[in-house]
């Protein structure tokens, strides 16, 4: 079977100079060609083991990206103003994909806040009563996190329905460059919707599958069966355990809510760390690129 041929290996028009952008052997195009792989073979798991493993990914993503845009040649290509509209598609879907980082971490924040709330009830064994009343704090706390994640979705589904429809020809290694841009956003996006799918635990999830990320720059996502989903979801562990005590009614045994809590901390810890780091690349890039537009 032939392989389809990546806009990172489109190859220069007659007209065109052969040394004008990095090739696809250059070691950056190369290594931008490779993380970019990474991220599209690892969208079919949802743990959050795997979800970190893609925001590290996305840092080393992005900073082969940035890289990339210090070659003047690269910023020449940008900076021309038969681009500028294609440029400014990139820099508005890069405003969404920060707005959505800034909900996930808020989110990612609260559920820490709320779940060390609870840590902190239980080792003072403020009795049933008060463990009951926090409880309800944290579900009507998640509640407020789905709703805001549910509204991140919908944002991430337009920005990957503008990239799809996007349509550029070929044969130009300016229109290349972006392309390869656009194909970073794609993944950025598809990592973004699993780290958003995870907070909100499988339930949210599945009512928000009909916004699932397939775009032409992307492979279609694999899905695994839910209930492995819940066992790997630290996360929804705890709203499960912490559901179903509230349903019974008895609050008197909760020696498993302990180990859930730390396990959930531990968690976010980790997301909110690679989520941070990532955070930060993803706004140089952004500032690179105004940048070059400015300059």
């Amino acid at each position: 079977m032939q392989m389809a041929t990546s806009p990172l290996n489109v190859q220069p028009s007659s007209h065109a100079r052969s040394n004008s952008l990095p090739s696809s052997q250059h070691p950056i195009t190369s290594q931008i060609d490779e993380n970019l792989n990474r991220l599209r073979a690892s969208q079919s798991a949802s743990t959050s083991s795997s979800i970190g493993h893609q925001l590290n990914c996305l840092q080393d993503l992005y900073d082969s990206v940035d890289m990339l845009l210090q070659f003047p040649l690269s910023q020449q290509a940008l900076a021309q103003e038969q681009q500028r509209k294609l440029v400014e598609q990139l820099l508005d879907g890069s405003l969404v994909l920060l707005d959505v980082c800034g909900t996930a971490k808020d989110a990612l924040l609260q559920t820490k806040e709320c779940t060390q709330e609870l840590q902190s009830i239980l080792r003072r064994k403020r009795g049933a009563e008060g463990f009951s009343n926090e409880v309800r704090k944290y579900i009507t706390s998640r509640k407020a996190v789905r709703k805001a994640i549910c509204k991140a979705l919908k944002n991430l589904k337009h920005t990957e329905n503008k990239l799809s429809s996007s349509s550029f020809r070929n044969d130009d290694e300016t229109i290349a460059l972006i392309i390869t841009l656009k194909q970073v956003e794609a993944v950025t996006i598809g990592v973004l919707e699993s780290l958003l799918s995870f907070i909100t635990g499988p339930e949210a999830e599945s009512k928000s599958s009909r916004w699932s990320l397939v775009s032409k720059f992307m492979h279609q996502k694999k899905v695994i069966c839910e209930e492995e989903e819940q066992r790997a979801n630290e996360i929804e562990n705890v709203d499960a355990t912490l559901r179903s005590l509230i349903k019974s009614g008895n609050m008197n045994h909760v020696e498993n809510v302990q180990n859930e809590l730390q396990n959930s901390e531990m968690c976010v810890q980790d997301l909110d760390e690679g989520l941070e780091n990532f955070f930060r690349r993803l706004i140089k890039a952004r500032v690179t690129v105004l940048n070059i537009l400015n300059c």
